[in-house]
């Protein structure tokens, strides 16, 4: 925890185009913001860069910080571009094939004739088979082959693997065989990245917990190798800190726990801006939103009701099913870099993207295609300079950019950059639609959280299409990821499957298997060195009608009321229960909380709209132009208003408020915009 010597917390959030970096003083809220452009090839340059930009903001020194928090992709692009490491299956015998066969559904929207099983991270040929067999109900069929585990050991090593996964059949129900047979390979092969599926995800369904076992190994040595990497580097800065990193439940955890088990933070950067959205939105008295995250590349939106952010254990990264907690979200390629192309089935727009390299035309670094971007340029919703005045954007290359689409639709410049605003937000409008009606949910009864570099140009736009009456856009919108980190708990889930008829189900049989749990919960919070007026543990019962093929959490409670209460969630999401068909319980369940308290930032201390003006710039309106005023945020005080049209710039966003609608600054600091 952070002491009065070390009162800073430190948090990064690496993206695709740009890092964000939050320092906050533990003691007061009192919080300072920097961005800087992404680095690629190494993103610790970007992260250490961005650590000394907000230290030489704050005035304060390296030695001051008590805790640093970071989200990362490294996990998810490696899987995303296929750049894993060589790895090696360890299965039992007869099960070679369990990543090939997969599933036998198709991905949605894909033809069923002219679709391609895509390639599996590990080919059969790097698959090895072992003699031995646990039953489902954890007994001992077979003895595991230890010889067969030395055999698959020789083949492993020539065939220069640099990663190992394992995972036998009914693991779940008894891991004796999977951890012997990692302790083998883990002497035989020293150096080597060792998973077993029970140690990543030991529940049942042996396609979903091989990949996710195959994953987790084929990612930890790039992994182990990064954070290896920055606790070097961040030493040499005369940080000594502990390092927490973001997971995909919304939760942190220590460098050794995500070494150990990398794959979970898949979801890592999104997860910490809709923690950092929930927090800001609480200050306001908000507690239904939906939250869209609107970056250079993607468009990440959550909904979160009453206060609660929905898990998934459904989740997938890119083709393959990642079954690990992770925040219930939709993602879609819709960005500040998305390129805009025009094509025989006209104007589209996203998914490819510009990204941080070469990045939007207006940015001057080679791009040349337009991107969403560049179409706000043109049509006067950005200033002529970004982060603060470092970052110069060029209209003319955007006039340019945009021209290259707008002659071959025969368009003009500004219907064409109308057009490309407009697809990305239908675009985006899709995928709210997604999480809130498909689900039962009227969105117009949440307020939207625009956020992310482009998310508060987008706002006011995304909220006209859906009906909502709200638009919160935090005090730091650029850098809620970031911020989100601050906000963010240790947490972690360990779950086992029990897999059995509920009326087949005993209290005594409940209690054994929650109890196994908390004390790995014991063991986790232990390890991450969680007082124990900071813990706190929640049971959960993951329970399916017979033969389903997913099941729906449900709060602990007596037996006897788990079959109502899991009727009555199947009637809340679905509109159905059925009566009769016989429950089962799949799996369960418990969330390890360690409260970190970190406090919310200080509210804004501006003054009025005349003294933040910074001037006018010329803003194309329907039919004509106008001069809109150009506001500094940072000189806008708690009830300040603004009146559209009008653009409000800040270090790490910039929020568009059209004709007709009005901000206001509120007690925590957020932009409330209303028509």
């Amino acid at each position: 925890m952070p002491s009065t010597e070390r009162p800073l917390l430190a948090a990064v959030d690496i993206g695709g185009t740009f890092t964000d970096i939050t320092l906050q003083e533990a003691t007061t809220g009192r919080a300072w913001t920097a961005k800087t452009p992404s680095t690629p090839r190494d993103p610790s340059e970007a992260f250490l860069t961005g650590l000394r930009l907000a230290l030489d903001l704050a005035g304060r020194d390296p030695g001051e910080i008590g805790r640093v928090l970071h989200g990362t992709t490294v996990a998810t692009n490696m899987i995303l571009e296929g750049r894993t490491a060589r790895t090696a299956l360890v299965t039992t015998s007869g099960f070679r094939h369990v990543l090939e066969i997969g599933r036998a559904d198709l991905p949605r929207r894909d033809n069923l004739w002219a679709w391609v099983k895509p390639r599996r991270p590990v080919p059969p040929e790097h698959v090895f088979e072992v003699a031995g067999r646990i039953a489902a109900d954890g007994a001992e069929l077979a003895p595991l082959d230890e010889s067969g585990v030395a055999a698959a050991a020789r083949a492993i090593a020539a065939m220069g693997a640099e990663a190992v996964a394992i995972c036998f059949l009914h693991a779940y129900a008894n891991p004796a065989h999977e951890l012997r047979a990692a302790a083998l390979l883990r002497e035989l092969l020293p150096g080597l990245a060792i998973t077993a599926s029970t140690e990543v995800l030991p529940v049942l369904r042996e396609y979903e917990r091989s990949m996710a076992a195959v994953l987790n190994a084929a990612v930890m040595p790039a992994v182990s190798t990064y954070i290896a990497r920055l606790q070097a580097r961040l030493a040499e800065a005369g940080i000594a800190a502990p390092l927490l990193l973001m997971k995909s439940n919304g939760g942190v955890a220590g460098a050794a726990a995500i070494r150990r088990s990398p794959a979970q933070t898949a979801l890592s950067g999104p997860a910490a801006g809709v923690v950092g959205a929930r927090a800001m939105a609480a200050a306001e008295g908000v507690t239904d939103l939906i939250t869209v995250d609107i970056g250079g590349t993607s468009a990440d939106i959550c909904l979160i009701e009453g206060g609660r952010i929905g898990l998934t254990q459904s989740g997938r990264i890119g083709p393959w099913p990642l079954p690990l907690p992770m925040l219930d979200m939709v993602t879609i390629g819709a960005g500040g870099g998305s390129l805009a192309r025009a094509g025989a089935g006209g104007l589209t727009v996203g998914p490819a993207s510009a990204g941080a390299e070469p990045g939007p035309a207006c940015y001057g670094r080679g791009g040349t295609e337009p991107t969403v971007t560049d179409a706000h340029l043109y049509l006067g919703h950005l200033p002529p300079r970004l982060l603060d005045g470092r970052m110069a954007l060029d209209p003319a290359l955007a006039e340019t950019a945009l021209a290259r689409v707008a002659g071959p639709l025969g368009l003009s410049l500004e219907a064409t950059a109308r057009g490309i605003l407009a697809i990305a937000d239908n675009n985006m409008v899709g995928a709210i639609r997604v999480v809130s009606v498909e689900r039962g949910h009227d969105p117009r009864g949440f307020a939207l959280v625009p956020f992310g570099g482009a998310g508060p140009l987008h706002g006011a736009a995304l909220a006209d299409l859906l009906g909502m009456r709200t638009v919160l856009v935090p005090p730091a919108p650029g850098v809620l990821c970031a911020q989100g980190l601050v906000a963010a708990d240790l947490r972690a889930e360990f779950s086992r499957s029990l897999a059995r008829p509920l009326d087949a189900v005993t209290e005594e049989a409940l209690e054994t298997g929650f109890a196994a749990l908390e004390a790995e919960a014991a063991r986790w919070f232990a390890e991450e060195a969680v007082p124990p007026e900071a813990q706190s543990r929640s049971r959960a019962v993951l329970m399916r009608y017979a033969e389903q093929g997913f099941e729906l959490p449900i709060p602990f409670a007596p037996v006897a009321a788990l079959g109502r209460d899991f009727a009555a969630a199947h009637q809340a999401l679905y509109g159905f229960d059925l009566p009769g068909i016989a429950i089962e319980v799949v799996t369960l369940r418990v969330t390890a909380t360690g409260r970190l308290h970190a406090l919310p930032p200080l509210p804004p201390s501006g003054g009025d709209v005349a003294a933040a003006t910074l001037g006018t710039q010329p803003m194309r309106l329907a039919g004509r132009v106008a001069e809109a005023p150009v506001i500094a945020r940072t000189g806008l005080g708690v009830g300040a208003s603004v009146a559209g049209p009008a653009i409000i710039v800040q270090l790490d966003a910039t929020t568009l408020v059209p004709e007709g609608w009005r901000a206001e600054v509120g007690a925590s600091g957020a932009l409330l915009l209303r028509r």
